[in-house]
């Protein structure tokens, strides 16, 4: 599948551009993206371009914010070196085909994308990641977090025990009631 390597960008085409010069344009844009030096920072960290565009695919699904990439690849890199599943919302979402919030039913779905069920990574990219996320995997940020949980107003908080991930939580469904209960007003 070409999931995964087609690099969103800004492309300039011809009306009525065949579809496979638009493909190639993109394998081309993410292949001269990729260079040598990323492809050697990708061997060291002992992964393939497949799995690090895998992973990065993930990170680009957790966050609007280009900020916080680098501190997501990172919870996802310390799990991984912890044996920890990824526990991904967006390979879920992934694997029933359809982007919304999940419910605990969702994360038993029998999918080889389904992080919460299967270690690693799964099988292949979720989406076509652009040039921060997969920079932010090549070179995470270096922490102890294992947890993260979205703010409710932009962003996401990051805990490094399940405790202080619980809180992190509970803060965020606070803040969700708090902005409801300002909209009714």
């Amino acid at each position: 599948s070409l999931e995964g390597f087609l690099l969103p960008e800004t492309y300039s085409f011809y009306w009525q551009t065949d579809e496979r010069e638009i493909i190639e344009r993109m394998l081309e844009g993410c292949d001269k993206f990729y260079n040598d030096s990323l492809e050697d920072r990708q061997k060291r960290l002992g992964l393939t371009k497949s799995q690090i565009f895998t992973l990065a695919s993930i990170v680009e699904s957790e966050s609007n914010l280009d900020s916080e990439r680098s501190a997501i690849a990172g919870v996802y890199w310390n799990r991984l070196k912890k044996k920890m599943r990824l526990q991904a919302d967006p390979t879920v979402q992934y694997a029933l085909g359809e982007e919304r919030r999940l419910n605990y039913q969702d994360l038993n779905i029998d999918s080889p994308y389904n992080t919460y069920r299967h270690a690693g990574l799964p099988p292949g990219p979720i989406n076509n990641p652009g040039k921060s996320s997969i920079l932010a995997v090549l070179y995470p940020q270096q922490h102890d977090y294992l947890f993260f949980v979205a703010t409710g107003v932009g962003g996401h908080r990051f805990a490094k025990s399940y405790n202080e991930h619980q809180n992190n939580i509970r803060t965020y469904h606070r803040t969700r009631r708090e902005i409801r209960r300002a909209s009714v007003r």
